[in-house]
């Protein structure tokens, strides 16, 4: 009477178990082809720097499509030689506000362009106090001051959230070699960087106060311009402490200043909001000893 139960088929030969197909061989699994080669994912990039290894995704982002091209690493570049630029591994990082692209005494690895937000570079004195020395923002480029010692010398942070290409500096040198455009580009770059820091030094040691401020104004409203934004209004990320740090000022200076050229109908100021009104009466102010 208990041959019944030794050959039950049921538990001898069920299918469901011994060879369920959905487990053996399920394709979402096994060879899915949205996980392994997604670019934007696999392969990071890793700089160790002492911030915590900063790591970095490549992302599918090329020179001869972006936007800004014609203020940035490909300008005056020709189309033919696009191509061979778009070979640089350019990975995006985003920097969300107050956070530190760069610090100073971080080792060299890279160089930084600027796709977008507002951001602050600056360096420490020995005795504390920050002095302000830019503000980058879309389409310029930092980290060059690296390049000389193998360290930064000056720290960059962001006044609001933004995003930047990392462009590692070694294989910049290996495709330069190869494109002598983009290796002229890069020398002018430079030397755009070390006019800038001329000009700086003669804002800072010959022009009165008012005249630190207007031609602060007039070079905000020119790089807006180049950039295809109104050259006559526009808001400033900066606080006006910041200007002052930039321009040798106080900020009880920079304030006075501000007021009085909107009294004077040259400028339409509310918080950081600045509204050129007249531009000719800020030159003027710039060419007076």
């Amino acid at each position: 009477m208990h041959a019944a139960v030794a050959p039950s088929p049921a538990v001898a030969r069920s299918p469901a178990v011994a060879r369920s197909p959905a487990v053996a061989r399920s394709p979402a699994v096994a060879r899915s082809p949205a996980v392994a080669p997604s670019p934007a994912v696999a392969r990071p990039v890793r700089f160790q720097t002492p911030r915590a290894k900063a790591e970095v995704s490549r992302m599918p982002t090329l020179c001869s499509t972006c936007s800004l091209r014609a203020v940035c690493v490909p300008c005056g570049i020709r189309d033919e030689d696009m191509p061979g630029l778009d070979e640089l591994i350019y990975t995006r990082k985003r920097i969300r506000r107050g956070e530190h692209l760069i610090r100073a005494g971080e080792p060299f690895h890279a160089l930084y362009a600027f796709r977008s937000g507002f951001f602050k570079s600056y360096v420490s004195t020995r005795d504390g106090k920050v002095h302000v020395t830019g503000f980058p923002m879309a389409g310029d480029l930092t980290g060059m001051d690296g390049i000389g010692t193998d360290h930064h010398t000056q720290s960059v942070v962001a006044l609001e959230d933004g995003e930047v290409c990392v462009v590692p500096y070694a294989h910049l040198q290996e495709v330069a070699a190869r494109i002598p455009a983009l290796q002229h580009q890069f020398h002018r770059m430079m030397s755009r960087e070390i006019v800038r820091e001329q000009d700086l030094m003669t804002l800072l040691g010959s022009m009165r106060a008012e005249a630190k401020v207007a031609e602060f104004l007039l070079q905000m409203s020119a790089r807006f311009a180049a950039r295809g934004y109104s050259a006559s209004e526009f808001n400033l990320r900066m606080t006006r402490e910041e200007i002052g740090s930039y321009l040798g000022l106080k900020l009880e200076t920079v304030s006075r200043i501000i007021s009085k050229l909107q009294d004077e109908g040259v400028i339409k100021a509310n918080l950081r909001y600045i509204a050129i009104v007249d531009s000719e009466a800020l030159l003027t102010m710039t060419a007076e000893p």
